[in-house]
């Protein structure tokens, strides 16, 4: 047995895995090519792009541009695999993400953190960039379905069903994302159900891709099972020598125990999942780090009246510098103990899928 392939329109990868979009630098070009080399689609994350561009005398928002286009470019360059962009929609620059990766010719764009009801009026005639809403719940894929069909005469590509055992910031509240009613395994089901409607009157297929969790093969077999036509892993793929972040960052996850994985107040008004250190403690307690903003990232954010600026925290945390940040990080992230290549990684994902089948009977 080997993966099944993920098709996306005209689009095909040979693994059926997306990498996730990681900000703040954590996933550029180094790991998106990676991962497109070995099959799967790689995916470099918008979020904060400006702030790593350092002193070079551009705005927050023009840096982001350059930056990402420099990051598309090189991953182009490392590979000819399947690339995509993850573009978060409460970026206050999320139209000029989207336009730079539309022009830059990316494969895929995925688009969460807010419903993407406009994303395909960026799209050019003869634009090939396959567009992927991320969605929480059957509710508001129905919901892109129909505005996209109204205004657009289309659908999505496909969806990413992200579920409550995600890295980084959540689509649940902090209520939900304990409870069943709410797990990634019912939400599956009730999102391929709610898409079909839609995709067979259109004609057309929009697979589902399972995301938040999923650790070994045999959670993608599981999640294939039912109904899912691929996974989105991040977690897995921070522990590896092509990750853009730095040693410590990855180490944060090696060292992490069980019980260091905790749900946080981000200043953007969503709870996140993160590696507890003395800098989410000192929060914790009711401490303020003071801050000018400089970026004005998000939309969402409350910058006056937050605690901490979540930018500064996770560009020091991709740097190393963990006293003055935290890592971000999905509910398995326990689980990691050593950091290997993307190729390694892969060839083990492969073979527990492998086996999973076998002890399934699944032909």
């Amino acid at each position: 047995m080997t993966f099944p392939r993920l098709i996306i329109g005209d689009l095909v990868a040979k693994v059926p895995v997306i990498q996730g979009g990681m900000g703040i630098g954590i996933s550029l070009s180094g790991l998106a090519a990676a991962v497109a080399e070995q099959g799967g689609i790689g995916v470099i994350a918008t979020a904060g792009l400006g702030v790593l561009d350092g002193d070079n005398g551009l705005g927050y928002l023009e840096s982001s541009v350059k930056v990402l286009r420099d990051e598309i470019r090189k991953a182009k360059e490392a590979t000819r695999g399947v690339l995509g962009v993850n573009i978060m929609v409460a970026l206050t620059n999320f139209a000029d993400m989207v336009k730079t990766s539309i022009a830059e010719g990316v494969d895929v764009i995925l688009s969460g953190a807010g419903l993407p009801v406009d994303l395909p009026k960026y799209l050019k005639e003869g634009a090939k960039t396959k567009l992927v809403p991320i969605v929480s719940s059957a509710k508001a894929a129905r919901i892109i379905c129909k505005r996209w069909l109204t205004r657009y005469n289309m659908l999505p590509d496909a969806f990413v069903v992200e579920g409550p055992l995600a890295g980084g910031h959540l689509g649940f509240s902090p209520e939900q994302i304990d409870d069943p009613n709410y797990s990634l395994h019912k939400i599956i089901p009730e999102v391929v159900e709610a898409v079909e409607v839609f995709a067979r009157e259109k004609g057309v297929k929009i697979p589902v891709i399972a995301a938040g969790g999923i650790y070994t093969g045999a959670d993608i077999l599981e999640f294939l099972r039912l109904g899912a036509a691929g996974v989105q892993m991040g977690t897995r793929f921070v522990a590896t020598h092509e990750c853009d972040a730095d040693i410590d960052f990855k180490n944060a996850y090696v060292n992490a125990k069980e019980e260091d994985l905790v749900i946080i107040k981000s200043p953007v008004g969503l709870p996140g999942r993160a590696i507890r250190n003395e800098f989410t403690t000192s929060i914790e307690k009711g401490l303020k780090k003071p801050f000018k903003c400089p970026y004005h990232c998000i939309t969402s954010c409350n910058c006056s009246d937050s605690p901490y600026c979540i930018a500064m925290a996770l560009t020091n945390a991709k740097k190393g510098k963990l006293k003055a940040g935290f890592a971000f990080a999905g509910q398995n992230a326990y689980r990691v103990d050593r950091i290997l290549s993307v190729k390694e990684l892969m060839q083990s994902l492969e073979e527990e899928y492998d086996k999973a089948v076998e002890q399934a009977g699944v032909s």
